[in-house]
């Protein structure tokens, strides 16, 4: 009998539309994988790109879609990052920072549309080889633990710094929490205070980059929910499993995976 309703049910779909949604449904699994690898890892950008470029959209697309999907995680992200460092006392000069990354993701988001896609595609190989490279420093240099900077840069070139990378970060995502986390470093916070103002950080720069790309005719809306929510669960999950999980490994597949797509987007090139 139950095999029946479904067979009755799949009758009146309309054509096509169970092919249609499989795709998106297999997205939204892939979501949980991307949010979890987010939470415990980073590098998320390195499976949406390539998973949305298989199906069917364009490199520039499916950085938009890509940006605009895992932009409700990111705020979980940095809200949660930014009440740790505020309860502990590691949020001088937020506000600062957080005009000044606003505006800098504004500027990178607004460069991307400005870009034609045939020109990011070319340019899409070296973004992805900068990020992984920048994800492999990031996982295996010496993070001088216990160690504190004899003295603090200027706060203009910190400020410069910042605001460079958020345009970047607007522009294209991959690497940006190892670039933030590269400029705190010279500052007095401890790498785990550090990791909460990054957080923070990386969700303003993308609050104003998916303001300007939102009404992007380049953004693929149903793509963009089915990715979103499994990324949403998926961080919620990772975020639980922080802290009991080597994440050792799953740098590695990271970095293998933008290698591998590093190299699949030269010979395409």
């Amino acid at each position: 009998m139950l095999e029946s309703m479904l067979s009755a049910l799949a009758h009146d779909l309309p054509e096509g539309l169970v092919e249609s949604l499989i795709p998106l449904f297999l997205l939204s699994l892939g979501g949980l994988w991307v949010g979890a690898q987010n939470a415990l890892a980073g590098g998320g950008s390195f499976v949406t790109i390539p998973a949305l470029m298989a199906l069917g959209l364009s490199p520039l697309e499916a950085n938009v879609t890509s940006t605009v999907a895992l932009y409700p995680g990111q705020v979980i992200s940095g809200v949660l990052g930014l009440r740790s460092a505020e309860r502990e006392g590691a949020a001088d000069d937020l506000l600062s920072s957080i005009l000044i990354n606003l505006s800098g993701g504004a500027l990178g988001g607004w460069l991307l549309l400005k870009t034609p896609s045939p020109v990011f595609r070319e340019m899409l190989p070296w973004l992805v080889l900068s990020a992984t490279l920048i994800f492999i420093w990031g996982s295996f240099r010496n993070k001088g633990r216990g160690r504190v900077p004899e003295a603090s840069p200027p706060k203009v070139l910190t400020q410069s710094a910042q605001f460079l990378i958020a345009i970047y970060g607007g522009y294209f995502g991959g690497g940006i929490g190892f670039l933030i986390l590269a400029t705190l470093s010279f500052t007095q916070l401890s790498q785990r205070h550090a990791s909460h103002i990054k957080n923070a950080l990386v969700a303003v720069i993308n609050t104003s980059a998916v303001i300007v790309l939102a009404s992007s005719t380049l953004l693929i809306r149903p793509h963009a929910l089915a990715l979103g929510v499994g990324a949403v669960f998926g961080f919620l999950a990772g975020s639980h499993l922080i802290g009991t999980l080597k994440d050792q490994y799953l740098r590695m597949f990271v970095i293998v995976i933008g290698c591998l797509l590093t190299a699949g987007l030269f010979i395409q090139a």
